[in-house]
């Protein structure tokens, strides 16, 4: 469960290894901190994802960020495109996203935050992070016409 978190916030199966590793290392030490209010999993969920964000914010060098009022982008629902792909197919198209992009994604699609905690987490604008997740959408979507699976896109993603 913890190297798929990381999988999914990271670009490569070794850059994941690291955020693995590093999650772990803080789940030792801080064991003793864990008070059992609830799952053991969910509380490691959350360091893995704060391990991945920590790692993101190193390497903040490859961030591509726009506004959404400057990018003029269809906002327009397209729910369950990811569907009818499987898990590794889709894990590997999140994986191929610039690193902006695939941070709100899975922030945002994935985890459930919202745009305004997206936005604190990676000290950028809410309209930023608005914008990531469209234009992120939309390359997944465009990902998967590529493919020759555009019959999925008349159905809604994420």
């Amino acid at each position: 469960m913890v190297m798929g978190v990381c999988m999914r916030y990271s670009s490569s199966e070794a850059d994941a290894e690291d955020i693995l590793q590093d999650t772990f290392v803080t789940v030792f030490r801080k064991l003793d901190t864990f008070k059992g209010e609830g799952a053991l999993g969910g509380w490691i969920r959350r360091i893995a994802i704060n391990t991945a964000l920590m790692h993101y914010r190193k390497n903040k060098k490859n961030k591509l960020y726009a506004e959404i009022d400057d990018v003029g982008i269809d906002l327009a629902s397209t729910d369950n495109v990811f569907d009818a792909i499987s898990a590794k197919h889709l894990m590997g198209l999140i994986q191929s996203l610039p690193s902006g992009y695939r941070m709100v994604f899975n922030l945002y699609g994935i985890e459930g935050y919202k745009h305004h905690e997206i936005a604190e987490k990676l000290g950028i604008s809410e309209g930023t992070s608005k914008s990531q997740y469209s234009r992120a959408r939309k390359m997944l979507i465009e990902k998967l016409e590529l493919e020759g699976q555009s019959e999925l896109t008349s159905e809604r993603a994420v």
